[in-house]
This record gives C-alpha cells, structure tokens and sequence, in this order.
C-alpha cells in the first residue's frame, strides 16, 4: 500500500483542508528521479483543498545533486460542467494585488498588447495578477542570452516587449486581463464581495465538442451524435428513483447518485439528483430543468413581508441570478448550481458560500476590513430571514426554467411580480443560442 493509500484509509479522505496545524499538512515525500541530471532527487506532495479551486496537488522537487528544483500545482477536482470567462478591467496597483487561480488548461490574454499564454503551456498557478505577468516575464527571459547570440533582430523585440509587460505592472494605464478556462477551475478574486465587482465580469459557457476532447472528457464525435430516450423510458424514469454509481467529488470514493424527475405544481417538470459519500459524509443535490428554454426570459420579484415567506419553494436554475438590491448583493449565473429548496435554504447557501466558505476570510488571504465587511453582511442574512429586514428577492433567469411558489395559487400573489422579458445577444451567447438552428435546416 502507497503513502497515500494509507493516508486515504486513516483520515477518511486523502485531501485535507489548508491549516496553519503542522501536524495537519504533513507532504508525502518520495524519492523521484531528477530530469535535468538523471540523478536521484526529491519530490514533496501536498494534497489539499482550497474553496472556488476544489481539491489541488501541489508538488515540490528538489535535487541535491545538481540543486535543480521545480514547483507546481495541479488541479484533482472534477472539471466543472460549464467553461468560465473572467474578463477584468485592471485600473490601480490595488487590482494587481487581486488572487488569482489559473488551471493549466486556462488561455490568459492581455488584448492590448496582443499578448497570449495559451492552455497547457503552464502549470496550474495560484498566486496574483502581478504574480501572473512576473511568471510570463521570465518565461520569455529565459531563452534571452541564445536569442541575442542566434537572432539579435528577434532578441532585441522581445526585449522589448517584456519591458511592456513590466511596465504593466506600474498601472499608469488602464488594461484588460482575461482568463478563459473550459474546465471552469480558474478563480479571480472578487474584493468587495458580496457586492458586484464593476471591473470584473464573469460569464459561462457550454463546451465546444473540441473543448472537451482537448480536456479528456468527451470524444470528439460524441457531442454531435443525438441520442433520444423513449417514451418509455421517460414514463419509468417518471415513476422511479433510478440509482447509478458514482465517484464522491470530495474524496474520489465510490458513492451512489439518486435521479427522479419531480412535477413541480403550477411549474414544469424538473430532474433532482442527490449524492451521497458514505466515506466522508459529503452530501450534495443538484436540479436540472426537465424541458427546454423557454422562448422569453423570467423575472421573479418577490417583496418578503413575513418570515413565513422563508417556507416558500423555490427553484433555481444554472443559469439564474440572484438579487437582493437592498443589500447590494448579486449572485451570477451557475454560482450554487441548480437547486430546488426553500428560499431560507437559498439564503443560507449563499451565507456559506460568501461568509463560511470564502477562503479570503481567513490565513493569509484576509483583512480584517474585508472580513469584518463580509461577517457584516452575514447578519444582515440571519436578519432578513428572521423576518427583522424589509427586502426584495429577485430571481432572473434569461432561460425561464426558475421558479418561486406562488402560495395563493391559483390566485395572484400580492407580494410577488413575475415578468417576461425578451433576452438580449448576449444572453443569447451565454445560452448558447445564437448558433442553435431548430427551424429550416434541411434548405440551409
């Protein structure tokens, strides 16, 4: 048995969450071989998990022989199932500051100086923005001294080009980072969380079928074949909870997911899945809408008059915001995935995530300013859910396919608005849509 198998079979999980306990981030140190001088060197394994990146290996090697050493971290969490866009608009040295994870499958761009790290030319990083340039500066230093005695010509404009790159790093003027990562692993830090970030716009996306044959997941042909159940099958998978064999996204033991498709009354049909670790405890539920985009986009305004409004059901889609303008507070698209829960489950899932479970609240990533603002907005949650706040909940959902109970049905409900309206392109492109011809293709 390996060091981390029975690291596996003693802690219940072989990844363990970033303590400043000694005792509790032992590495796994094995002997490996040195690929600069083919001598025997050192390779030290950390396997941990950070919040928003998921489980990470970081390893260490070092050489006593010829003293050649490499660091790197790679991501073991599963890949998400949508891509992730950040674009954010850097303006002060405070933004170079901002952390960032960068998965090796990430292309990072600086369109201002047409500048571009394609995926899997670097190892998965987590480190700042300033970080990010300073590793893409020695990159292209390091082959400097062959290029000044081989090309001079080429040598002498990549010399200046990473002079650009530095002087970035100054903010004199403003520039434009993205980081567009299919795995949807990557993270930049939000600063004022929970309040939206204007200079950072985050956006998802559903895979190409060359992106998920790059990333190992999908063959190539598989996303175009169609394949369709019968109505059959539809009318068992109706009537019974079907059960298929899974791995737990936590600690990677075999686990057991439940799927049903659930009727929801004055709404849609939606599938709920729920998985559960016997390993380590995890529990997770996700829902998925059962029917297809609707032709126009919801808008669900419910005004919370009585904490009995906490009770209300309430579906969320991937694709759906969440709201809550008396607070300044907005959730993105696919933040907490697809839930079906009661609008206090809602609100308390968003407390864990943005308080709890927020790695800038604690180690070194924290400030006493910034954790003092989010354990503020933590209370004014507990607040509103005891009924002591007057506040509105917006659900938006430019896919129709979230829902917010209606406890007056079939009447009206005072208190709640609910507003088609007509998406946009680029809600559209988010969805997916503009390139999705359902009508007329055989004359195309």
């Amino acid at each position: 048995m390996s060091a981390i198998e029975e690291e596996h079979v003693r802690g219940g999980g072989i990844f363990k969450d970033i303590s400043a306990d000694d005792d509790e981030m032992q590495p796994t140190v094995l002997e490996s071989l040195c690929m600069n001088c083919y001598q025997n060197g050192t390779t030290r394994l950390l396997l941990t998990k950070i919040p928003f990146f998921k489980e990470i290996i970081i390893s260490s090697f070092t050489c006593a022989n010829c003293h050649w050493s490499n660091t790197e971290i790679q991501s073991a969490g599963r890949i998400q199932e949508q891509g992730v866009t950040y674009s954010l608009r850097v303006k002060s040295k405070e933004d170079m500051n901002r952390e960032v994870v960068k998965a090796d499958s990430a292309t990072v761009r600086i369109p201002e100086l047409d500048f571009e790290i394609p995926a899997f030319t670097q190892k998965g990083s987590l480190s700042t923005i300033e970080g990010l340039i300073d590793r893409a500066v020695a990159g292209l230093e390091q082959d400097q001294p062959i290029r000044r005695a081989t090309d001079p010509a080429v040598a002498e404009k990549i010399e200046e080009f990473i002079e650009k790159l530095k002087k970035l790093k100054d903010v004199k003027e403003e520039f434009t980072l993205i980081i567009d990562d299919p795995s949807g692993n990557s993270f930049v830090e939000n600063p004022h969380a929970p309040q939206k970030d204007v200079a950072l716009s985050v956006s998802h996306y559903k895979r190409t079928a060359q992106q998920n044959a790059t990333l190992g997941i999908e063959d190539e042909q598989t996303g175009e074949e169609d394949k369709e159940k019968s109505g059959d099958d539809i009318d068992t998978m109706r009537n019974e909870v079907l059960v298929f064999d899974t791995n737990c996204p936590e600690c990677n033991a075999p686990a057991s997911t439940n799927m049903k498709l659930v009727q929801i009354p004055h709404f849609k049909e939606v599938i709920i899945m729920a998985t559960n670790c016997d390993s380590c405890g995890h529990r997770t539920n996700e829902v998925k809408s059962g029917g297809a985009t609707e032709e126009q986009g919801t808008r669900i305004t419910l005004h919370i008059t009585d904490p009995s409004d906490m009770s209300r059901d309430l579906l969320k889609s991937e694709t759906c915001q969440v709201l809550i303008p008396e607070l300044e507070f907005e959730l993105g698209m696919a933040a907490l995935g697809g839930k079906f829960t009661t609008l206090e489950g809602l609100l308390k899932d968003i407390k864990d995530l943005i308080v709890s479970k927020n790695p800038f609240t604690c180690g070194d990533s924290s400030t006493s300013e910034r954790t003092e603002k989010l354990q503020l907005f933590g209370k004014k949650l507990d607040q509103l859910m005891a009924g002591e706040i007057d506040a509105h909940i917006i659900l938006d959902d430019p896919a129709g396919n979230s829902y917010l109970q209606n406890v007056y049905a079939p009447d009206p409900d005072p208190e709640m608005k609910i507003e088609k309206y007509t998406r946009t392109f680029e809600q559209n492109e988010e969805l997916g849509l503009n390139d999705m011809k359902t009508e007329g293709y055989e004359n195309s």
